[in-house]
């Protein structure tokens, strides 16, 4: 059953909105609770000022989508999931699973990026993602193709298995557009993650990398399955002020 909730945040007060942020959450895990916990995160500057993503952009918009309720077929209960699967740590197993809650889920996410082009142009418009969420975004931003976006964040993810069957003509068909291959994309991934191996998210940056994307790769010995802190919070801001328009 899908989700029709959608959870934002900004832009601040006083403040023009010049660009948004969606943010795919984890799985078995939803928009609100996914965006309370990242908001706690800080960045390592301004000294003794608020340093959260929504204080470093003040003017951004930041969208998170929910994830459809789909059955889990390997633990027999309904969970948030944007697709289901077999296995985290080797997400190319069972990939017939992952087929129909992906398509779902990748049209659920195309019509949240229809709704805010209508305030802000696609350019303006970075897709972001952990875990499972980026897994997504990668799907997405495929089947958005031949139009890209401002940048793609992902933490902690790896490449759905779907993207590399063969029999998935329609995410494959385009990728070889300009305006798809110039979206910048960042992946950071933490050495302890102890649920998304980081041989995973190397596979995802070096799959990335074969396709001619061009991708910003950060490790951290540090920071679980989750953002590291500060630094990583850092290394987002960076890219996100490197690729905003008028800055």
């Amino acid at each position: 059953m899908a989700s029709d909730t959608t959870y934002t945040v900004g832009p601040k007060a006083a403040h023009a909105h010049t660009q948004t942020v969606i943010f795919l959450h984890g799985r078995d895990s939803n928009c609100r609770e996914f965006a309370d916990e990242l908001f706690e995160s800080e960045a390592s500057e301004p000294a003794d000022q608020p340093r959260t993503l929504p204080d470093l952009f003040p003017g951004t918009r930041w969208v998170f989508p929910s994830a459809p309720t789909l059955q889990s077929e390997r633990f027999g209960t309904d969970m948030s999931q944007w697709f289901d699967m077999w296995s985290v740590e080797n997400p190319g197993e069972c990939p017939e699973l992952q087929h129909p809650g992906l398509h779902q889920s990748i049209e659920q996410i195309l019509g949240v990026i229809k709704k805010e082009e209508m305030l802000v142009p696609r350019e303006r418009i970075f897709l972001a993602g952990i875990s499972q969420g980026f897994a997504t975004a990668i799907a997405v931003l495929f089947a958005a193709a031949p139009r890209g976006f401002a940048g793609l964040i992902g933490l902690c993810s790896w490449m759905p298995a779907a993207l590399r069957a063969e029999d998935v003509q329609s995410f494959e068909g385009t990728s070889d557009d300009k305006s798809t291959l110039s979206t910048p994309v960042f992946l950071g991934h933490s050495i302890d993650d102890d649920v998304v191996p980081i041989k995973n998210g190397r596979d995802l940056r070096d799959t990335l990398q074969s396709r001619r994307l061009q991708v910003e790769w950060r490790e951290y010995e540090d920071g679980g399955h989750w953002v590291n802190e500060p630094q990583g919070v850092d290394d987002i801001a960076h890219f996100i002020n490197s690729h905003m328009l008028d800055k």
